[in-house]
């Protein structure tokens, strides 16, 4: 299956902005849709689309939380959308408005609420790991095999030292590379505990000497063309870098792994800003993505798993059986998934991603 990284005609948009009827200022992460479904939506209602991308939630909340923003549709993971709906920062979503909301699977539901109650805020978008891309060819040469696939590859430096050379490349996401850190030391991914940060900051410190950059999506593209050989990532995006990397023949095969010391399973919402200019128009576009064949579409082009249970029978076979964008009940069984942080200890995991990024 053929992945371009798709061009848009986006605009920068910012408060104060005359915006004409008939418009929808969508904001979502980077390689994130599939080609067509803006087209294909434009065509279907005649709305404009102006399409913007972002690569990190902590960029998307700083543009939350300055306010009017000028979106319509943000697409936030759920533990951040949590924390900014406490904030004031999001519309109730009419679900009687949505006729097609029946197909979302309630099991998810139930698991969102936790951090939605009721799914008051948000409706579930896709679903995704974060794990680890790799070169196989060029991690086979340099460590063991039963160090492959493990976050050895990443948190010990004996390990990562021998990658070092090839290229290592971490999320720059302070949460989610936090979070497998504190649960590599046996610790709760979740813990607020100052001395258990200390102890994640010690061992991300111990691996920075081998860490080549830090970046969202940047290590797509790296992946696929060789340039790095291994990346945090998130399991949608090291697939499409797999699928790019065969499109070129250039020799590089690109592998996806969940770590078997575990990994995030996250939901990204679907969220209506409270200022959006264009809400009924936002309320249309949430609906066109809970059709069956539009969300399948997405999932087979971007290779993340939907929650929308009508939309499987439209999935391809090849998706719907990879153990990367479908996890067996065996690595579900490993998978942790994240909580809204609370200020205080957002300010410290702050710091301690700057002190980690500067290796100081």
């Amino acid at each position: 299956m053929k992945k371009i990284m798709m061009t848009c005609a986006a605009v920068t948009l910012g408060a104060g902005g005359a915006l004409a009827e008939g418009e929808l200022n969508v904001y979502n992460w980077s390689d994130y849709i599939a080609e067509d479904t803006i087209a294909n939506f434009e065509a279907e209602t005649g709305i404009k689309v102006n399409y913007d991308v972002f690569d990190s939630n902590e960029v998307l909340e700083a543009k939350m939380l300055t306010g009017s923003s000028g979106y319509d549709v943000v697409v936030p993971s759920i533990e951040f959308m949590a924390r900014q709906a406490q904030a004031g920062v999001f519309a109730e979503i009419n679900k009687d408005a949505l006729s097609n909301y029946g197909n979302l699977d309630p099991q998810i539901l139930e698991i969102l609420a936790v951090n939605d109650p009721d799914n008051t805020h948000g409706v579930p978008y896709m679903m995704f790991t974060t794990g680890l891309g790799y070169n196989v060819q060029a991690v086979s040469e340099r460590i063991d095999a039963d160090k492959i696939g493990s976050w050895d590859m990443i948190f010990d430096p004996e390990t990562a030292a021998k990658l070092a050379d090839c290229g290592i490349a971490v999320l720059d996401s302070p949460s989610e590379i936090m979070a497998p850190a504190l649960n590599y030391l046996g610790i709760d991914p979740n813990s607020e505990d100052k001395a258990d940060l200390e102890k994640a900051t010690d061992l991300l410190l111990s691996v920075r000497p081998h860490i080549r950059y830090f970046h969202s999506s940047q290590y797509i593209n790296d992946l696929a063309n060789g340039d790095i050989c291994v990346s945090v990532g998130y399991s949608g995006d090291v697939l499409q870098a797999r699928d790019r990397a065969a499109e070129a023949n250039q020799g590089v095969e690109v592998a996806y792994a969940i770590p078997k010391e575990g990994g995030q399973v996250g939901f990204d919402m679907l969220a209506i800003p409270d200022d959006a200019p264009n809400a009924e128009n936002a309320l249309k576009f949430i609906d066109y993505i809970l059709k069956p064949e539009v969300a399948a579409a997405v999932t087979n082009y971007v290779y993340y798993a939907n929650p929308n249970t009508a939309a499987t029978e439209f999935v391809d076979e090849e998706v719907r059986n990879d153990p990367g964008i479908y996890p067996s009940k065996d690595v579900q069984a490993n998978l942790f998934s994240l909580r809204p942080h609370t200020p205080r200890y957002d300010r410290s995991l702050t710091r301690a991603w700057t002190t980690i990024k500067t290796g100081q």
